[in-house]
């Protein structure tokens, strides 16, 4: 069995997890798996297959970690080669073949980019601070879980013009919490919520539906990480190559249509 590490930008995507009808991560992973026959046509998905978590629609990665049976060709290179240009795939381990890519992730890390002018970085490390270590975070999703407990190993967050850039670790992550996460602490660091925000929102009772704290936008969010202890991967420098090469020329673009859109902001009048 062998891991793979694949990148993708997540904005054309409807997220990682297949769907009927839609573009998704998972679906271009399994269409160049069949088009290099390492998956039968006829299959629903690789022998043995798992991957470390689904992220959602909008919502880019670095290490998002898949794992099946496969010939031992197939490296990163070779698979990338029948992928969009979203999706690549530049770095695989060899695992065992009960290896999980799911159950034995240990942990996971995501890394979040925040529009927040005005934000005061103190405000929002305070904040940040008092959502570290193990809290029910139940009022920071929308989904309905039976065990809404966390552990957040690591968060932090930085500034960067007028950015707030969040980097989180945790042995489990409840949908969309990170983003909802982003969002409280942007709304202490702003002033638009009192510090006392946070202690209430970390209290079993539900908040009321005027309380409530919305999700930050998805593009901004990353996976940057997923630990496998005793796991390791080897890069294949020419798929890291092309990793940077692809989202190099994205970066230009999305800059380019940046400065654009501020030009025809400032001179309508």
């Amino acid at each position: 069995m062998r891991a793979f590490r694949v990148a993708y930008d997540g904005r054309p995507f409807h997220g990682f997890q297949r769907q009927p009808d839609v573009p998704t991560v998972e679906s271009a992973l399994f269409d160049a798996l069949r088009k290099l026959d390492v998956l039968d046509h006829e299959a629903d998905k690789p022998a043995g297959y798992a991957a470390a978590g689904r992220t959602d629609a909008g919502v880019s990665a670095v290490a998002q970690t898949v794992a099946f049976d496969c010939p031992g060709w197939l490296s990163p290179r070779a698979f990338s080669s029948q992928l969009p240009a979203d999706v690549r795939v530049w770095a695989s381990a060899d695992v065992p073949c009960q290896f999980h890519a799911t159950y034995d992730c240990e942990s996971r890390a995501y890394e979040y980019h925040l529009y927040a002018p005005g934000a005061d970085l103190e405000r929002a490390r305070a904040a940040i601070a008092a959502l570290q270590g193990t809290h029910d975070f139940a009022n920071l999703t929308a989904a309905s879980f039976d065990d809404t407990v966390r552990t957040l190993e690591t968060a932090n967050v930085e500034q960067d013009d007028a950015f707030l850039v969040f980097s989180l670790r945790a042995n489990g992550f409840l949908w969309e919490l990170v983003r909802r996460i982003g969002s409280l602490v942007r709304a202490v660091a702003t002033g638009a919520a009192p510090p006392e925000k946070v202690s209430r929102v970390l209290e079993p009772e539900p908040l009321p539906g005027h309380e409530g704290v919305p999700p930050a936008p998805p593009e901004g969010l990353v996976l940057v990480d997923a630990a496998y202890p005793g796991v390791e991967f080897v890069p294949d420098e020419r798929a890291v190559e092309t990793v940077r090469e692809v989202f190099g020329e994205k970066e230009t673009t999305a800059t380019t249509a940046a400065r654009a859109a501020r030009s025809v902001g400032e001179r309508v009048r």
